[in-house]
């Protein structure tokens, strides 16, 4: 009896897992089933419950897939007790879910937004694009944190030609670089 149940744990276990992989292949790499959580979308932070993600399709295979390989490993092969053999699956299960959570944590933790902060330009060395004299815009290629970009430059007293070098002396709210002899 004991033997059953761990032995339809562990189908399970590798059922979901190959749903799992039958998706992922399929492009529905992301199907996950999330109990609950709450999303802070004021400051892009989700609570601890949800980044846990303890209910995750990741951590119910990696739970019962331990669980019942543990229990009918203990149970047929080690001769533990029904007790023990319990005992020692639901450890099994439950230190497998909390590696996994703890795997996924930590690659959620690798993404980046991508956004580009333009007052990292602040100081910024470039090399003027389109030239730019006083009440007429231009642009400038900078490298910020890392990447080439144009950005719409303006200066207040200078007129600046095509490749002369400027630097970032200011960042308007909209974006647009005050810039001034390098």
């Amino acid at each position: 009896m004991l033997h059953d149940f761990f032995f339809y744990a562990a189908l399970l276990g590798g059922a979901l897992f190959l749903v799992q992989l039958v998706l992922s292949v399929m492009g529905a790499g992301d199907a996950d089933i999330d109990f609950g959580g709450q999303h802070d979308t004021t400051t892009g932070h989700t609570s601890a419950d949800t980044a846990f993600k303890l209910l995750s399709l990741q951590g119910l295979t990696a739970f019962f897939a331990m669980f019942g390989l543990t229990g009918l490993a203990l149970s047929m092969q080690s001769g533990f007790g029904p007790l023990a053999s319990t005992l020692g699956a639901l450890l099994a299960g439950s230190a497998t879910t909390f590696i996994i959570a703890r795997i996924f944590r930590s690659a959620a933790k690798l993404q980046s937004s991508g956004t580009l902060d333009m007052q990292n330009a602040l100081g910024v060395q470039g090399t003027v694009y389109l030239g730019i004299a006083p009440g007429k815009p231009g642009k400038v290629t900078l490298t910020v944190r890392g990447r080439l970009i144009q950005a719409d430059a303006i200066s207040e007293r200078e007129s600046f030609t095509t490749g002369s070098a400027v630097r970032v002396v200011r960042v308007l709210p909209e974006g647009t670089v005050v810039v001034a002899q390098a």
